[in-house]
């Protein structure tokens, strides 16, 4: 099933069901006027849902909208929670590898996370606004789960039923800040602006075969100004599942149905710099840092610019038919207008 949140009916939109083709969609406010009281209800309402979805893909409904991702939402506009991982673990190593730290043991079997702002997503088609290009704009492409309510202390295991939606996310970095605040021991903040998702949220089912062990077995690509970036399978080098990141979250603390839980930067592990691009038949990379990495670690500095004002950047999963699955997240770098 594919759900999305058209930019309707204030700040939570409009809850709509989309075809799999991402051709058409219908508004089900009978059912639930927004994503998040669908997960609140989630037994009530998703059979329900799944109902409209058959009929649309059916061709059964004859009042479907045409489906434009240009007006839709994030699918959670806001959330109650977005926690993002570090589950490749092969992305972490290479940031230290770059300033000449080693990579601690733990790293393999504790994730690292950080708590993002929520209180405000931008859609797939918003742009990635900053006062400066001087604050190191980089894009960072990964995948992430939407869950229901777990409980505090709960087991991967008891953690896995309750992943009720995937998407695909851009989480913004702005990496020349990022020294500074971690310098004072407590996280990122202001590096860390509004994430973008992908227009359409889908239930694990549609991945059919590709979706094992809690984990997206499809390739992520990615196009900076048009040219192909990076392709790196994301199930492949993923240290952590997603029940094990939502796991980490929930040992402390209960989870609400729409907390959002990102799998950090989908990274595999690859040679040398001039191995990894995809010029020279390599996976590519999910984010800029990534390269500059690469090039810090062979030749002593980076050589890659992060994003500029006008830059472009696209995000999307396509299936084994060659078809979109969540819709592309296209966001073009602003400077922000207010």
């Amino acid at each position: 099933m594919k759900l999305a949140t058209l930019k309707q009916s204030g700040r939570d939109g409009t809850l709509v069901v989309v075809n799999r083709n991402l051709t058409h969609c219908r508004p089900v406010p009978a059912i639930a006027r927004t994503l998040q009281a669908a997960l609140d209800d989630w037994a009530a309402c998703e059979p329900q849902l799944r109902q409209v979805y058959e009929a649309l893909n059916g061709g059964a409904i004859a009042d479907a909208l045409p489906f434009d991702p240009v007006l839709c939402h994030s699918p959670l506009p806001r959330a109650y929670q977005w926690a993002d991982g570090s589950a490749y673990v092969n992305h972490v190593e290479l940031v230290r590898r770059a300033r000449g730290a080693e990579l601690p043991p733990e790293f393999w079997s504790d994730p690292l996370m950080y708590q993002g702002g929520s209180d405000s997503f931008v859609g797939p088609r918003d742009p990635i606004c900053a006062l400066s290009e001087d604050w190191g704009i980089d894009l960072e492409a990964e995948v992430a789960v939407i869950t229901g309510d777990v409980k505090m202390g709960a087991t991967a295991e008891q953690c896995a039923p309750a992943i009720r939606l995937l998407m695909l996310v851009n989480d913004v970095s702005l990496r020349n800040l990022i020294p500074g605040e971690l310098a004072k021991g407590f996280g990122f903040f202001q590096a860390k602006p509004a994430s973008a998702f992908s227009p359409v949220a889908i239930t694990p089912d549609e991945l059919d075969g590709d979706w094992r062990e809690g984990r997206v077995h499809r390739p992520l690509t990615v196009h900076i100004n048009g040219g192909m970036f990076g392709k790196p399978d994301a199930g492949t080098d993923m240290t952590f599942s997603f029940p094990q990141l939502v796991a980490h979250v929930a040992k402390t603390r209960e989870m609400e149905a729409g907390s959002i839980i990102g799998s950090g930067t989908v990274s595999n592990k690859q040679g040398d710099l001039n191995g990894s691009s995809i010029a020279n038949g390599g996976v590519g990379y999910c984010c800029l840092a990534e390269v500059r990495m690469y090039e810090t670690i062979e030749t002593g500095k980076p050589q890659t610019s992060f994003l500029k004002f006008g830059d472009t950047v696209r995000i999307e999963m396509l299936d084994r038919d060659g078809k979109s699955i969540f819709g592309a997240i296209e966001q073009r770098v602003e400077r922000y207008p207010g």
